[in-house]
């Protein structure tokens, strides 16, 4: 999404950034409607994601811990801290930087 954003950008003269959040754990998902479906995600890790996307920095991904404890070994993140989440209170939170090249 982000090189997406960029080629748009240059492409276009523009200057848009995205912000993307990413959370870890179970999810509840359906198809809903009788005449137009609808594919859909429900549940705290859905919301979670969400609150990362939204209390995020424009132009980074923003993790929480449990996506962190699972991405820590083959990606290369920063620490951001403690922040104030919206229904979730303070929540350790993480910028995804880059992916760590593990080839010997």
């Amino acid at each position: 999404m982000q090189n997406a954003v960029a080629r748009f950008n240059e492409e276009n003269n523009q200057s848009f950034r995205i912000r993307i959040g990413i959370s870890t754990g179970s999810v509840v998902a359906g198809v809903i409607g009788l005449k137009k479906f609808a594919y859909d995600l429900w549940g705290d890790t859905v919301n979670t994601a969400s609150r990362m996307e939204s209390h995020g920095i424009a132009g980074n991904i923003q993790v929480c811990e449990a996506s962190y404890q699972l991405l820590k070994d083959k990606y290369l993140l920063e620490k951001r801290g403690l922040i104030k989440v919206k229904g979730k209170g303070e929540m350790m939170t993480y910028i995804l930087l880059k992916e760590i090249n593990l080839k010997l």
